[in-house]
């Protein structure tokens, strides 16, 4: 692949590939991934700072499926963005990130091209990423958003499903008064009358739709579902921290197999971190699995092409300040070990759930939280 292999190195792929052999062969016990011995000593002294938007949903996932009992620390926190979350690996203060094609953009103009690789893609839904009025507006369509307020949160997905959907409309970036606000700040803003509209994602939706506001535009058909997973070139370069990392891939992959299978279950767990009916948050997640099954892949010629068309969608709306080659940002360092995970499973999502107990064996939880972070609020989304 094309000027996006420099990082690799050989030593790192043959530790990646001895992890995920032992993810594939073993997933039958929670305790099977990353535990043959020479991995477990190399990774013994890893840690792993991890970020998550919205809400614990990896920590949490990984706990419900009882495989969160790693051989190396992982330190989660939450962010109320992937641009948060690549902020703070620019400023060294993080391993891993989680964020859809657009963060990494813009976050490649910082000093030092953002300190960051995207080494990984997790296919996802791309519901609940809507341009939003309140109740009772007159607004009906995004055509009507000409000369109004609009919220949206800066260098996510909201910003490129409004700009996209404003010129589907025949309007530019330049014919609203675009407002920058966090995810919280714009659902308040939307709920209080401060602006007229608001592009957002996630629960920030759930949360709107709650208080009778009204979808006029989504960014279903917009977005790709191609959700990248970063690291840095530190980790890259480091053995042990990218046989913990292909570790963590693997984990994760059987984390959401998990949930398909035991939907019921999840659903209330999401239900509880995200303060909403559970009946709500099983049926967003099986509409969600049922649109796309959530999957981790790895890096390929067609994502990479995805997010260079974001980028050349964002530039020519005049959000992006000058042309951005993507192809730089992106690492194979992690794709022997992601194309070893097994890819979900053809069965439907079940939603018929054990009663009780750690659905996938496993010990108490070796993961931790940032408490600086940790707080979940019911006003974001997972990937953005």
């Amino acid at each position: 692949m094309g000027g996006v292999g420099q990082l690799r190195r050989a030593a790192v792929a043959g530790v990646a590939v001895a992890v995920a052999s032992a993810l594939v062969s073993g997933c039958g016990s929670s305790e099977a991934a990353g535990t043959a011995p020479t991995a477990s000593a190399d990774l013994a002294g890893v840690t792993l700072r991890v970020g998550q938007t919205g809400y614990g949903n990896v920590a949490a996932l990984l706990k419900a499926a009882g495989i969160d009992s790693t051989p190396y620390k992982v330190e989660f926190s939450v962010f109320q963005g992937g641009n948060l979350q690549l902020e703070a690996m620019a400023a060294g203060a993080l391993d891993v990130a989680t964020t859809s094609e657009i963060p990494p953009i813009f976050a490649s103009l910082a000093a030092g091209g953002g300190n960051f690789k995207i080494v990984a893609v997790q296919r996802g839904s791309t519901l609940q990423q809507e341009v939003l009025v309140p109740a009772g507006s007159t607004i009906t369509d995004i055509a009507g958003l000409k000369g109004k307020r609009v919220a949206y949160v800066k260098s996510t997905t909201a910003q490129y499903f409004l700009d996209k959907l404003l010129r589907q409309a025949g309007l530019s970036w330049t014919d609203v008064t675009a407002v920058d606000l966090t995810v919280p700040d714009g659902l308040a803003a939307l709920l209080s009358g401060q602006v007229d509209a608001l592009a957002t994602y996630g629960n920030a939706v759930v949360g709107a739709h709650a208080k009778g506001a009204v979808t006029i535009g989504t960014g279903k058909d917009v977005l790709s579902g191609n959700f990248p997973w970063e690291t840095t070139p530190a980790v890259i370069s480091d053995a042990a921290k990218s046989a913990a990392l292909a570790d963590l891939f693997g984990r994760v992959q059987r984390g959401y197999e998990w949930a398909r299978a035991h939907a019921d279950e999840w659903a209330a767990i999401v239900a509880g971190l995200t303060k909403q009916p559970v009946d709500q948050a099983l049926n967003t997640f099986l509409l969600q699995e049922t649109q796309t099954p959530t999957q981790l892949v790895a890096v390929s010629d067609k994502a990479i092409a995805s997010q260079q068309d974001v980028a050349d969608v964002l530039r020519a709306g005049g959000t992006l300040p000058k042309q951005v080659d993507v192809a730089g940002l992106w690492s194979d360092a992690f794709t022997a070990a992601l194309t070893a995970l097994p890819s979900p499973s053809a069965r439907a999502v079940s939603t018929a759930s054990p009663a009780s107990g750690s659905p996938a064996g496993g010990s108490p939880a070796a993961v931790s939280s940032s408490p600086a972070t940790a707080t979940a609020t019911a006003s974001s989304a997972a990937r953005n």
